[in-house]
Formats: C-alpha cells, sequence, structure tokens
C-alpha cells in the first residue's frame, strides 16, 4: 500500500465474517489486526464500510464475496482471499482479469475443505511458474506441540468418529468431503464413477428446466435429459441480478428443446409493482409449459437428491459451477456449541443445491409418476382379422 497507491481488498466468505475476524480481531497477546496498519498513516477510518485511507491515498477495504453487488464494476490493484475453500469461486473470476490489467497480485488462504475449487485453485498453480504454492501442516509449524496435536486427534476421532475432520482442519488433507456437506460423499463417489465426463444433448429427447427463483441475488437453472432410468444433466445456468427476459433470450439461444419448465411454488406471487407474477411474465416471453412446484420440506427434498444422485451423469464443463454448489452445500455450524445445525446454511452454494432439489422433486412427483400412470393405464386394442 506504500509502494503503489491504489485499491487494496482483503475477501472473506461473508461481509460479517470479514468485520468479526480481521475489523474487530484481536491476537492472543492482545494486539488488534488492524493497528497493523499505523493510525499515523491514516487519513481516514470508516468503521462503518470498513474501509482505511493511507496519507498517500491508497484504500484498504474489507469485502465479503457474498456481496457480488461489491465486487463488480471495482478496481483493485491486489487482493486477499481468506478462508477461500468457503467463499464463492465467482468472486476470483471477477477480480483476475482487473489485477491482470492492472499488473496487479492476489493471495489466497485456506484450510483444505475437500476437493473443491480451493483444492483445484493449489493444483492449478502448482503447474504455473508465477505462482507461489506452500501447504504448511501444524506438525511443520511449531505452533503446537505433538501432545497438543494428539490431544486435538483424539477429539475429533471421538466427536466424528474418524480423523477426516482433524486431518483436512490440522493436516491440509484434501481428501473427504466438507464436513457437514449433504451431498459432498454422494458427489465424491459421482466423480469416481466417471459420471462427470461429456454429455452430450440429445436432439431427440425433450429437454427439461428446474429453477430456484432469486430476487436481489442469484437466480439458478438446471437442464437435464431423462435417458431410461439415466438423469443427463446437460447445462446450468446462473446470474445476479438479471430479469426473466434475460433467462428467456438465454434459453431459446442454447437451441434445445423443451418439454417443460419446473418453478417452485413462489413464482405465483404477484410483484407489487406491476401486480404480474413472474409465471406470467415467463410465459409471456414464450417459457411454456410452466409446472408449478408444490412447496415441501427441505428435508423430503433433500433425500429426494440423495436418492437420484446415483442416476445422474453430468456435463463436466457445462454444469462445473452447479457441481460446485452441491459439493459445497452443507449444514449452518453453530459457533458456540460446536457442532453443526440441522438447517443448510446460506451462502452462494444455496442457488444450485436448492434447484437441484427442485430438480429432485420434479421427477418424483411428475415426470417418472407419469410415467407409471401411462405404463398402468388400461388400453383397449382393435384388431381387422
Amino acid at each position: 500500500m506504500l509502494e503503489q497507491v491504489g485499491s487494496y481488498y482483503y475477501f472473506f466468505p461473508t461481509y460479517e465474517q470479514g468485520r468479526k475476524i480481521l475489523w474487530e480481531g484481536i491476537d492472543k497477546d492482545g494486539f488488534r489486526f488492524l493497528d497493523h496498519i499505523p493510525k499515523e498513516l491514516r487519513v481516514r477510518t470508516d468503521n462503518q464500510q470498513m474501509v482505511i485511507e493511507l496519507k498517500n491515498g491508497s484504500i484498504f477495504r474489507i469485502v465479503g464475496t457474498d456481496r457480488v453487488d461489491a465486487i463488480v464494476g471495482t478496481n483493485p490493484i491486489g487482493c486477499v482471499f481468506s478462508e477461500y475453500a468457503l467463499q464463492d469461486p465467482i468472486a476470483w473470476g471477477y477480480i483476475r482479469p482487473i489485477l491482470a490489467e492492472n499488473g496487479g497480485w492476489a493471495a489466497f488462504n485456506f484450510t483444505s475443505r475437500g476437493k473443491n475449487h480451493g483444492y483445484d485453485l493449489v493444483e492449478y498453480a502448482k503447474k504455473q511458474k508465477d505462482w507461489f504454492v506452500q501447504i504448511l501442516k501444524a506438525d511443520e509449524t511449531g505452533v503446537f506441540t505433538p501432545e497438543q496435536l494428539e490431544k486435538e486427534k483424539e477429539q475429533y476421532e471421538l466427536e466424528d468418529g474418524d480423523d477426516l475432520r482433524f486431518q483436512q482442519e490440522y493436516m491440509c488433507s484434501f481428501e473427504g468431503s466438507m464436513q457437514g456437506s449433504y451431498y459432498g460423499k454422494l458427489i465424491e463417489q459421482v466423480s469416481k464413477e466417471g459420471r462427470i465426463l461429456n454429455v452430450p444433448y440429445e436432439s431427440q429427447l425433450p429437454v427439461f428446466t428446474v429453477w430456484d427463483l432469486g430476487i436481489d441475488d442469484a437466480m439458478s437453472i438446471w437442464f437435464f435429459q431423462k435417458v431410461g432410468k439415466e438423469i443427463h444433466l446437460i447445462d446450468y445456468l446462473e446470474a445476479n441480478g438479471e430479469g426473466m427476459d434475460y433467462y428467456a433470450k438465454e434459453l431459446n439461444a442454447k437451441g434445445y428443446v423443451y418439454s417443460k419448465h419446473f418453478m417452485p411454488h413462489d413464482v405465483d406471487v404477484r410483484e407489487i409493482g406491476t401486480g404480474v407474477s413472474r409465471k406470467a411474465t415467463a410465459e409471456s416471453l414464450g417459457l411454456r409449459p410452466i409446472e408449478v412446484l408444490p412447496k415441501l420440506p427441505i428435508d423430503e427434498g433433500i433425500a429426494s437428491v440423495r436418492l437420484i444422485l446415483p442416476r445422474c451423469y453430468f456435463d463436466e464443463e457445462k454444469c462445473k459451477r452447479g457441481i460446485d454448489c452441491l459439493r459445497q452445500y452443507h449444514k449452518e455450524y453453530d459457533e458456540k456449541l460446536k457442532c453443526y445445525k440441522n438447517r443448510p446454511k446460506h451462502d452462494w452454494s444455496s442457488h444450485g443445491a436448492d434447484s437441484f432439489r427442485y430438480l429432485a422433486t420434479s421427477i418424483f412427483k411428475f415426470i417418472e409418476v407419469t410415467n407409471r400412470v401411462q405404463q398402468t393405464k388400461p388400453k383397449i386394442e382393435v384388431r381387422k382379422w
């Protein structure tokens, strides 16, 4: 910040985490983290916006990657992504071209959370000459004694029944799924069985879409085809802050022949400003027919997803974002009780996971039920001899 005047961003998974961890953070000796930036060098400290401006013009800002609007249109020259394995990876996609244009830099620090985008970044960086990679296990840092580590390992084994979480937290292991993940182990199995690959669009079969409707945040859509008992996930679309006309154009541009569009129950709700429901808006844009899904308990939807995942094949490239969402979708963690709550954490992965939950519902309650009814209908045959 002193050597090159510019904007410097410190990213956290959420804006509030940035405040608690860094802006208000204190180390074990009582030293405030923000005091690493001496007050003598500052001209402004904005506690509400979490911004520090130096006398030379450089600006330091804490940002949560859960707030995409805080990223788009910005112009940083240096960035730190803290706990990157828990962040929305799309943020790096927004920032990367800006840093390239500015000749800037980025640093990533995180604990391993299974083979997600954090793992992908490590493997990519290992092959690049202009990247630095360092993996430090707890027994290599000198912070803990061997006795302390052994006690920690025993505690994790007592709590979890294995030492997998200990291996991730302390020994930087990427094995296993993210702790608290709903579908992590199943997605691992999908990958091991080679069901994440090139899944072509079968033009002789119809395409179904399943939506999760966002208002101020992301909207996500899965595209799938039924091939016998197999479910082929051929595409995935997610965007933020776009209207229904945007999605209608995107669906039309893909050139698929659609059979039905499944949308959640709130598609029937009328908007206050126009008095028109989003279903009516979608139909006016040519998205027909629309099947409105019933409102079901989240637990029932999660159970349905677990039942269909062994039958699913994912297109590796087009569905990457959706696969990442399924892999990352996890229970909320209670910091006070040190255990997972019996409800999902709402973060960047929720949108893709929610629409996939609706996908499972559509298959069990509409597509396969309809097929079974048609197969069991009595038939009258008239033959001429």
